[in-house]
């Protein structure tokens, strides 16, 4: 038993009620096999589904086993378990959870916790027999693991729940599941902002203002569109480009290491007024001075640069693949180096949420990541294969500004509400 905090029921939109009692033998879908709540964020699909999952597996089966899953185990236990064990508390039902082993006993049940972050996530699945799952946040799932749940889901009555917010409308989830949901005796709730009773117009007014282009079509509209033209639509010199910094209370920087591409040392600092700079920028393209620089002199670079400033950064977050750059930084006494989160799509989003919070702001004379954010774009052929990925071009200071954005997710959390 854990010491959850009991969960706050509110009253609960028509469309959530749908989601709760579809399974329901009065219910016109109670033998049909999946559902699939798609839309906006912060809709109200997650509570929802958990609470209608729950009720589901405990009324219509007892001594089986479940599956829940999300794209990490990290994200599971944040967005599934925390709200889960605070609806069960409430409900007075008890359960135990096992975290080493990474299952929960509820009643005479079984739920299996998995991440599904790669194509190799579908082999711990392997060999189990179960008679339902859910899946948080299903489009960002490899469709190995979700054909893989899916067979594995084959005790009779078995049902599949799943949510997701909307990706590319190629996304096979789209294209194999939701696009033939009749055929497929699969029921999908669309969902936006209007179906959460407990949002207020401002906090529905100031998450549209977050998000632009194809974001604000995705999250807050709940639409499947493809990502094209600019990634950083929502960039505005008037807004975003600074003169003058205000006091910095801490300083981390982020490093991308190229041999026939540029490399670049971003220094970004947390100002006095809640806000990140992206202070100072290092910059030194081979190519065009024509005119290779060695490990060792990068990191001589760096370490002059650096000192300039006369500060110690907290962390200093470079791209994992530079193994010969890291080993000389490493040799050269230099400190707090982490690999960074090289997880494009998680940090494009990130700095897109900051941007759009007008939380992230660039010094004018980050020359490079200023001509970056108006040129780096979505590839037109990937998003015709159903998959988001930038054009690997004019991208350089924009990895080193991913990379410490994916490493100081502590310091903004409570700023904006991650859309990743």
């Amino acid at each position: 038993m854990s010491n959850a905090v009991a969960f706050r029921f509110q009253p609960f939109s028509p469309k959530q009620l749908k989601l709760l009692t579809w399974w329901m033998p009065q219910s016109p879908y109670n033998d049909w096999d999946m559902v699939i709540a798609d839309g906006s964020i912060r809709a109200g699909k997650t509570v929802g589904m958990l609470d209608g999952f729950l009720s589901w597996s405990l009324t219509s089966f007892q001594n089986e086993s479940f599956i829940l899953a999300s794209k990490s185990m990290g994200a599971l236990k944040r967005n599934v378990l925390r709200p889960m064990f605070a609806i069960l508390t409430t409900k007075g039902i008890g359960y135990s959870y096992n975290r080493s082993e990474n299952y929960i006993e509820i009643g005479s049940n079984t739920y299996y916790c998995f991440g599904a972050n790669n194509e190799a996530s579908q082999d711990v699945l392997q060999g189990l027999t179960a008679a339902g799952g859910l899946s948080d946040e299903a489009a960002l799932f490899p469709q190995s693991f979700l054909e893989q749940m899916q067979a594995r889901c084959s005790v009779s009555g078995a049902k599949l729940w799943y949510n997701c917010n909307p990706e590319n409308p190629r996304h096979h989830l789209k294209t194999e599941l939701i696009d033939k949901n009749i055929e497929k005796h699969i029921l999908h709730l669309h969902f936006t902002l209007e179906d959460n009773l407990t949002l207020s117009q401002s906090v529905k007014e100031r998450y549209a203002r977050m998000f632009s282009g194809v974001w604000y079509k995705r999250f807050i509209l709940g639409l499947w569109v493809a990502a094209e033209g600019i990634i950083y639509d929502m960039f505005d010199d008037s807004r975003h480009i600074v003169d003058r910094l205000p006091t910095m209370t801490k300083y981390w920087v982020g490093m991308d290491y190229g041999t026939t591409n540029p490399t670049v040392f971003l220094l970004i600092g947390l100002g006095a007024d809640e806000c990140l700079y992206v202070v100072d920028e290092w910059r030194y393209d081979s190519v065009k001075a024509a005119k290779p620089m060695t490990d060792v002199q990068y990191s001589q670079a760096y370490r002059q640069w650096i000192a300039t400033h006369n500060i110690a950064p907290a962390w200093i977050f470079i791209d994992p693949s530079s193994a010969s750059f890291i080993a000389q930084l490493y040799n050269d006494k230099v400190k707090h180096l982490v690999h960074a989160d090289n997880n494009v799509l998680d940090g494009i989003r990130r700095i897109s949420s900051l941007l759009g919070a007008d939380r992230l702001k660039v010094h004018r004379r980050c020359i490079g990541l200023l001509d970056e954010m108006v040129s780096y774009v979505w590839d037109p052929k990937a998003s015709e294969r159903g998959l988001d990925i930038p054009v690997k071009q004019n991208d350089h200071s924009a990895d080193a500004a991913r990379y410490v954005m994916n490493g100081i997710i502590n310091v903004y959390k409570t700023w904006i509400r991650e859309a990743a």
